[in-house]
């Protein structure tokens, strides 16, 4: 665990990727469009010290990986949101093997989400299926806006999107994390817009969604719809390096975060390999919101905890956390759906 000045921090990077753009794998100009998008955020956003090169960062490998993340990053426990992008990479952009065998080979360290499109109808139901026989994962990655043959996009509550849905629901899957985020050239800006996620919350209450990238550039949208729905929270991958380069918008976005949704219902993520975890952890613990932003309360340490971790654990039983860390959410939060107790219960 991460300890600074007595104070102990059990980590969740909620949003971790092992992704491979190298030449060989591109199968067209999209995918390099794609993979230069990402590193332009990685270098824009990221401080000197902690910025790659341009060939390690299109590959880096498991190794490296669990190095940034638990060696060198604080990170106890992280979650891998696979993301396909079929029609840019050869052999999809997360590597579904290779980040199988480091699950594999890390028991308790590491959860694997699956990833699905439901424009791929029944066949897709049928893969989705047999890979939860497999696997028993209970969470998924969607990406809106991916593309699919002629279509450039899809929208939560679609006819097919909502078949998969009852199907996540039929097979205990309880955790739907999606990309409603800022865009990547050459994907849609509009294809990520939140609105659609204000339906599904609604019709699929035994669902936690995750909204990645807390709806960047619409978290004023994004605030209004996770305030009423009580089964929508925010993962902070993407916004959290702006602790770095902008600090007083960040201390503006954790302001509005709070004030509307609350500390139980916000997520920490690295995004990695678009940013190593390790500075992004050590920067929050250290930060506050400026005396001057009167607007927003000061942030507590048991309210960064929980951010940091213990809401991400909330939402998946299986990560354990350390007896002296757990806590239970107030009273008028309701306990996340598939969760069996609230984090620190003693059943």
């Amino acid at each position: 665990m991460y300890e600074k000045d007595g104070e102990k921090f059990f980590i969740v990077d909620a949003h971790v990727h092992l992704w491979d753009a190298r030449p060989e794998n591109l199968k067209n100009i999209h995918g390099k469009q794609f993979i230069d998008c990402f590193y332009d955020y990685h270098r824009n956003l990221s401080p000197e010290s902690e910025k790659w090169d341009y060939e390690t960062y299109t590959y880096y490998g498991g190794e490296r990986l669990m190095k940034d993340l638990f060696t060198d990053g604080y990170v106890d426990h992280a979650i891998f949101q696979t993301t396909l992008l079929r029609d840019f990479y050869n052999h999809n952009f997360s590597q579904f093997r290779e980040t199988q065998d480091l699950v594999e080979a890390n028991p308790g360290k590491l959860t694997h989400n699956y990833a699905y499109d439901p424009r791929d109808g029944e066949d897709g139901i049928t893969a989705m299926r047999e890979a939860h026989k497999k696997y028993g994962f209970t969470g998924v990655k969607l990406y809106t806006a991916e593309w699919h043959g002629q279509s450039r996009g899809y929208k939560l509550d679609d006819m097919w999107s909502r078949k998969y849905l009852d199907v996540c629901q039929d097979l205990g899957i309880t955790n739907v994390h999606v990309h409603k985020g800022p865009t990547i050239r050459p994907l849609d800006k509009d294809a990520f817009d939140v609105g659609d996620v204000d339906k599904v919350a609604t019709d699929y209450l035994d669902l936690n969604f995750v909204i990645e990238h807390i709806g960047l550039p619409r978290l004023e949208d994004f605030c209004w719809i996770a305030t009423q729905e009580t089964n929508v929270y925010g993962g902070m991958a993407v916004a959290m390096p702006f602790i770095h380069t902008r600090p007083r918008y960040f201390a503006q976005m954790m302001g509005e975060l709070m004030y509307w949704i609350g500390e139980d219902k916000i997520i920490f993520s690295s995004d990695y390999a678009l940013w190593t975890p390790r500075w992004l952890i050590e920067r929050f613990v250290d930060f506050q919101i400026p005396e001057d932003m009167t607007e927003y309360a000061p942030l507590t340490m048991d309210q960064k905890r929980k951010v940091l971790g213990l809401n991400a654990a909330n939402l998946y039983p299986h990560i354990q956390v350390p007896d002296e860390l757990q806590v239970k959410p107030p009273a008028d939060r309701e306990t996340p759906v598939g969760a069996p107790a609230p984090v620190g219960a003693n059943a």
